[in-house]
């Protein structure tokens, strides 16, 4: 998998932390923010489980994390684990032997989330066996799954609910030194959310994995979690995001680099721009943009690529992107870098437009860009 490219911002620093290793991926110490996502497989189907999470690696996920409902799913861990490359973390509750299994089947990471693990004695038996396997865990608290003594401490999923929930399974984790810690407060509204992590931030030196859980639908879904986590980014309060959908996962991946990208974080495939449409538009470009990012949305490389329906701004945006398509009255020009290289007719524009693109990003691979 070609890996994306990773930006320094000086505009948003990030919060130093402790590095941690999920795998051949790392998390936190001044590593590129990673992207995570989770099948939405039944795990006990090792063959269709694999073939999601290859398929979510093809879309540049760096990460991916399996729910583990019973000792079956935990079993087919070994053969998914066996046929991939990509980190597998194993996303346990209610029964900490999962966790056991899941180790013995040789995945990256495990999370825990202290509202459904149990017992002191059984979050302990699974940290003595990750920490024989330098495995690292996170402590994945969710506003929706609390501890029934911290709703009634605090009336409510509030955001010092949360974190009391995450320092308390962190101690555990700290007095059997283990230090292979991430830690997520994750809440479906992004004020509770944001609290959440500045307050975390304030107590631990852990990286932190970031998101807005149970954000919603496609569009619902990614509008709310781009606000999130750019608030969330912003304030360096993220070293690994995972955006939350209810929509197929590399739909998870592919919003995830487009806010990372919108932030110049990471650069991961192009990036279309177009205009809104008016009256000015004399060719129907609403299908034709959209057509244009399904058919560059399997790119790897980043570029911009902007497609413009008038001649207000189009003929600007259109040199200023890396490749561009500009539309007049029955005709376009198509340029690159700036420079026009073919005027088409508006009938054949999206065909050798998408050709074109095709032939940019060759050339930046060949180039290792």
């Amino acid at each position: 998998m070609e890996q994306p490219v990773a930006v320094l911002s000086p505009q948003f620093p990030r919060r130093p932390t402790r590095p941690v290793r999920v795998g051949r991926v790392a998390v936190g110490g001044g590593a590129p923010i990673s992207v995570q996502s989770m099948t939405k497989t039944d795990t006990r189907d090792a063959e269709a489980t694999t073939a999601q999470v290859r398929s979510l690696e093809r879309a540049g996920c760096e990460i991916v994390r399996l729910a583990v409902p019973d000792e079956e799913a935990a079993e087919a861990l070994r053969a998914v684990r066996k046929a991939v490359d990509t980190p597998l973390v194993a996303d346990i509750h209610f029964d900490h032997r999962l966790a056991l299994t899941a180790l013995r089947a040789g995945v990256d990471g495990l999370r825990l989330n202290p509202g459904t693990i149990g017992s002191r004695s059984k979050v302990e038996e699974v940290v003595r066996a990750a920490g024989e396997r330098k495995t690292p865990i996170r402590v994945g608290v969710n506003a929706g799954s609390l501890e029934r003594g911290l709703l009634e401490k605090y009336g409510g999923a509030t955001a010092e609910a949360m974190v009391e929930s995450a320092l308390g399974q962190v101690s555990i984790l700290e007095s059997l030194g283990h230090g292979q810690v991430k830690i997520s407060l994750k809440a479906s509204d992004v004020g509770r959310t944001l609290e959440a992590y500045r307050l975390m931030a304030s107590r631990v030196d852990y990286p932190f994995h970031a998101g807005i859980t149970e954000a919603g639908g496609l569009l619902s879904g990614a509008v709310k979690s781009a606000v999130g986590l750019a608030l969330l980014l912003r304030e360096g309060l993220a070293d690994t995001v995972r955006v939350s959908l209810t929509a197929p996962p590399e739909e998870e991946v592919r919003a995830a680099y487009r806010i990372l990208s919108s932030l110049k974080l990471r650069e991961r495939g192009p990036e279309v721009v177009s205009c809104p449409t008016c009256g000015r538009c004399e060719v129907d470009l609403i299908p034709l943009a959209a057509e244009v990012e399904r058919r560059l949305s399997g790119l790897s490389a980043f570029f911009v690529a902007a497609v413009m329906g008038c001649p207000v701004n189009g003929p600007g945006e259109a040199r200023e992107a890396d490749i561009g398509l500009a539309f007049g009255r029955d005709k376009a020009v198509i340029f690159r870098r700036g420079v026009p290289v073919k005027q088409v007719s508006a009938a054949e524009a999206l065909e050798v437009f998408v050709q074109e693109a095709f032939s940019l990003a060759e050339k930046m691979e060949r180039e290792g860009r």
